[in-house]
């Protein structure tokens, strides 16, 4: 498996959790109330799963060989999927301090959140489409066979001892909980897992 199949396989994961954000923020602007549970749930997710062990093996190992293999071809696009990185952290930031607000009654707290669940799951989708149409067909042509060896390996460090084994099992678990809580399809089969931890999907 190539190290941007992992990270795909990882991206249908995370599309099926915006789907899941996409119900909890609907259910905000129609009844008003926020399903803290859920939403909690889908931040532990964004946060762990999408962020630190996602964007953790792009940021560490996968851009940094990009941009060593071609640098000028390279620096602007990497450049700005890092930047959309750290606006997505904001809208995360923002959803925790709108969820630490709501209750019942909290209108604008609750307003707050949906909003920027929006927003996240509009970057995010955005972001995905880009990097499996446009930057992952690029790494594909410019990485040599040692390379992709290379980054399985990186990928499988983070996996087990950055963020301890059993962790993404844990978090695929936790996609397909949400999805079933709030009336989601399932696209994740939480058992499989490809070589280098990217999960598949059904």
């Amino acid at each position: 498996m190539q190290p941007t199949d992992i990270l795909r396989n990882e991206h249908r994961v995370i599309e099926q959790v915006l789907c899941c954000l996409e119900r909890i923020a609907n259910h905000c602007d129609v009844e008003g109330i926020l399903d803290k549970d859920a939403a909690r749930g889908a931040i532990d997710f964004f946060r762990n799963f999408a962020d630190r062990c996602h964007h953790g093996k792009e940021e560490a190992h996968l851009f940094p060989f990009l941009q060593h293999k071609d640098f000028r071809r390279l620096s602007q696009p990497v450049g700005r999927m890092l930047m959309e990185h750290d606006e997505g952290r904001d809208h995360i930031r923002a959803m925790v301090a709108a969820l630490d607000e709501a209750e019942p009654d909290a209108r604008g707290a609750v307003t707050r959140f949906a909003a920027h669940a929006r927003a996240y799951i509009v970057l995010l989708r955005e972001h995905i489409q880009k990097e499996d149409h446009c930057l992952f067909p690029v790494a594909e042509e410019i990485l040599s066979e040692l390379d992709k060896q290379v980054l399985n390996r990186s990928f499988h460090q983070v996996e087990h001892d950055d963020m301890g084994t059993g962790t993404h099992e844990k978090y695929l678990k936790l996609a397909n909980d949400l999805a079933d809580h709030l009336g989601v399809e399932r696209s994740v089969v939480e058992h499989a897992v490809g070589q280098g931890c990217g999960c598949h999907t059904s």
